[in-house]
């Protein structure tokens, strides 16, 4: 019982992590149809500025903000450089653009900041927490407490806000809400904006425990897809619910089957979700006149 309390307080851990990946492809995908594989890359490139930053003795988090700062600004580039010139070009070809990002984003954090792998302090120590028989790192907790406050300030930001009413119109109906008066490139640009955010958070929080390397991004992206896919692509709860079952199915079997096997996971769900529910456990079905 012990063992199954560790294994699922680790899966919660990661799976927050996931879900904030998730939820960051979603912005993306409903506002602007367009499958963000650079969404990866922002948590990474977060922690990986963070730590070259407290290279240079800046304060912890000063540091961290800058990186968050400078990944949200690398969001907004990234629409504005290369998604908006791509006008209405077509799925195949944003998705390639986006891809094609990712490595760039990659190359640069190689040339710029280094190839080592970085661990980021732990923001109130390393002493383990013991809650139901399972010792939990601190940093732990400020993993899942952070996933879960961004999940409620996003829910709030959409249900409370014009701004975030107006993004979901533009989720909605793009031409009718250009019609109405709503900047639906401003919306967008705001999306990979707040995209670029989550990714950043998730970065910062989750890079004391887990590392981070300049090619992570690629791995977590991945997974973020995955549990987006799951909950269904452009459903913000199926993102946060994808990613907690992608992050606890990845701890039980590291735990009771083998390590070597945790990271098969997300590639083996991804196949069962498309052949049983492909349009994931809180999607829709839909049907498109091709």
């Amino acid at each position: 019982m012990t063992d199954l309390a560790q294994f699922i307080f680790s899966g919660l851990t990661t799976g927050a992590v996931y879900a904030l990946a998730a939820l960051g492809f979603t912005l993306i995908y409903n506002s602007s149809g367009v499958i963000n594989f650079a969404q990866g890359d922002f948590l990474m490139l977060s922690a990986m500025i963070t730590s070259a930053l407290l290279m240079h003795q800046v304060p912890y988090g000063l540091a961290i903000l800058m990186g968050v700062a400078i990944t949200v600004l690398v969001g907004i580039l990234l629409y504005r450089f290369a998604i908006k010139p791509a006008g209405d070009a077509d799925v195949v070809s944003l998705i390639i653009i986006t891809i094609g990002a990712s490595i760039f984003i990659q190359g640069v954090v190689q040339v710029v900041l280094g190839k080592n792998q970085q661990v980021l302090p732990a923001f109130t120590g390393e002493t383990p927490i013991e809650i139901l028989g399972a010792l939990v790192l601190p940093q732990a907790v400020w993993v899942i407490g952070a996933a879960a406050a961004i999940v409620a300030v996003v829910a709030g930001f959409f249900k409370y806000t014009l701004t975030g009413k107006a993004t979901l119109a533009v989720a909605a109906n793009k031409l009718a809400a250009s019609a109405v008066g709503i900047p639906t490139k401003r919306i967008l640009q705001l999306s990979f904006g707040l995209s670029a955010f989550l990714g950043a958070v998730a970065g910062s929080v989750s890079s004391p425990i887990t590392t981070t390397v300049y090619d992570i991004g690629l791995m977590l992206g991945m997974k973020g897809f995955v549990a987006a896919t799951l909950g269904g692509l452009g459903s913000g709860l199926g993102a946060v619910f994808g990613g907690l079952v992608v992050g606890l199915l990845e701890a039980l079997v590291a735990g009771y089957v083998s390590s070597a096997y945790k990271d098969a996971v997300p590639f083996v769900l991804i196949v069962l979700i498309l052949l049983v529910r492909p349009h994931g456990m809180f999607g829709r079905k839909s049907t498109e006149r091709v």
